[in-house]
């Protein structure tokens, strides 16, 4: 039979446990980078939020849930959207959010996975709405600087036109944007900013944040795509000609060179073996001339044999001649 210290042990032990079982229930911590909220029978008490570290509530009828108060993320689903030109693109978004005002997120939403449902519905339907009244190029560039790098590629080449440097003029042409460019009045950061604009507004009810929104990706739609490609392709088919002509204007231009040349050397060539020719006849008829005036009947002896020589061995000559004639005078005998 126990004793009355046995007892007094015993009822001492289950105060003690039953002090440690309240102070277990009464305490909670909550960690770095969340909050909480502290419910009664499931509804938050007054002055309900929690920051971390210890905190304490009622044991037992009173509970702890925690919310993660960091900045989180939001990937979307890639959207079939229309644009105001009638293209059809694919647009999947990203966003960062965070939860602000956890009272209200308990009452509205409870918990993050709802969130994220909710974050869904209003960001996809802000994002269809806003690409939908804008053109395709707003969704693809951020300025209208484009337009100065064309007036820069303009200057540069007709600068280096001047040079007749083929290689340069043709890099510059296959560099050159072509095509309809349409100026942006709006831009991709804008437009991300416009759907981050008019989601916010709704998700404020929520006690959600939204810190910002991109858009990640656009890819064409196939009917669209191949209409790109199609264009490409014509773009640089018309890049290809164009660096043609100017490889023809580089060929005519050089083979005109050649041709100046070329008749310049012939020109050259002629006046000098003209010149030589002259000064060569005028010494042969100067040799002739002294030989002549030396003695006339040898001159007129070799000449008669240069005339024999070139007459009578040439092959199948016939003669007619009277025995009388002065040709064949220096053969006969005196």
């Amino acid at each position: 039979m126990p004793t009355k210290k046995d007892l007094l042990t015993y009822l001492g032990s289950g105060v003690s446990f039953l002090v440690l079982m309240l102070i277990y229930s009464a305490s909670f911590i909550v960690p770095e980078g969340n909050r909480a909220i502290v419910t009664q029978f499931g509804r938050p008490i007054a002055g309900a939020e929690r920051s971390p570290g210890l905190n304490f509530k009622l044991p037992f009828v009173q509970d702890a849930r925690f919310i993660d108060s960091r900045i989180l993320s939001w990937d979307g689903s890639a959207d079939k959207i229309p644009t105001r030109d009638k293209k059809y693109i694919w647009v999947d978004t990203t966003a960062r959010w965070k939860i602000v005002d956890i009272l209200k997120f308990m009452q509205t939403v409870t918990n993050e996975k709802k969130a994220r449902s909710t974050l869904d519905t209003i960001l996809d339907a802000a994002t269809r709405d806003m690409v939908s009244k804008h053109n395709l190029v707003e969704t693809v560039r951020n300025s209208n600087s484009i337009f100065d790098r064309i007036a820069e590629a303009e200057k540069k080449r007709a600068q280096l036109e001047k040079d007749s440097d083929p290689s340069v003029v043709a890099a510059i042409v296959e560099e050159e944007v072509t095509g309809d460019i349409d100026k942006i009045e709006v831009g991709r950061e804008r437009l991300s900013q416009m759907i981050k604009e008019k989601a916010e507004i709704k998700l404020e009810e929520f006690g959600i944040e939204l810190i910002d929104v991109q858009i990640r990706r656009i890819a064409y739609e196939e009917s669209v795509q191949e209409k790109v490609y199609d264009r490409m392709i014509s773009e640089r088919k018309r890049i290809a000609e164009k660096i043609r002509s100017v490889g023809r204007g580089e060929q005519a231009k050089i083979e005109g060179k050649i041709n100046r040349d070329l008749k310049k050397i012939e020109s050259e060539a002629y006046r000098k073996a003209e010149t030589i020719k002259g000064k060569a006849d005028a010494k042969a008829i100067k040799i002739y001339a002294d030989a002549f005036s030396k003695d006339p009947k040898f001159f007129e002896f070799i000449r008669t044999m240069d005339a024999y020589k070139k007459s009578m061995t040439k092959p199948g000559t016939d003669f007619i001649l009277s025995t009388d004639s002065d040709f064949l005078g220096k053969l006969s005998r005196e």
